[in-house]
């Protein structure tokens, strides 16, 4: 179950609809997630009450029309199937919210199964 936090610059709601869409079908084809696993938060910036900050790292030219996925989930996933999920995001963002694949800046938070509480206080996974 991961939890996806999206950030995007000068975002309108249909938007960031189809970047939830594009995050959450790479889960799916990538890492198997279901597609009722779905757990977002969806934040547009309009660059005076959020401004999102980017730079030229590693040589990737970003612009303001970056947007930020960070993504939480139980660890154990191989590299192979980390860059898999990243080449997708990229991919369907680009097809869905017609965002470019060097705007696309994914970070990958691992924890365990005593991490989680999906609700009524309870330790889902650890029961």
């Amino acid at each position: 179950m991961p939890l996806v936090r999206i950030d995007a610059m000068g975002c309108d709601a249909q938007r960031l609809k189809a970047l939830g869409r594009a995050v959450q079908e790479a889960l799916g084809e990538a890492m198997g997630f279901p597609a009722d696993d779905r757990f977002q938060i969806l934040t547009g910036h309009d660059g005076e009450r959020g401004v999102l900050r980017h730079g030229t790292y590693l040589g990737v030219q970003r612009d303001d029309g970056i947007v930020y996925v960070a993504i939480t989930l139980r660890g154990g996933r191989p590299a192979a199937q980390k860059r898999v999920l990243y080449r997708r995001i990229a991919e369907l963002a680009q097809e869905y919210a017609g965002t470019e694949p060097r705007n696309v800046f994914v970070v990958l938070t691992e924890n365990t199964d005593a991490d989680w509480s999906l609700g009524n206080g309870e330790a889902q996974y650890l029961d």
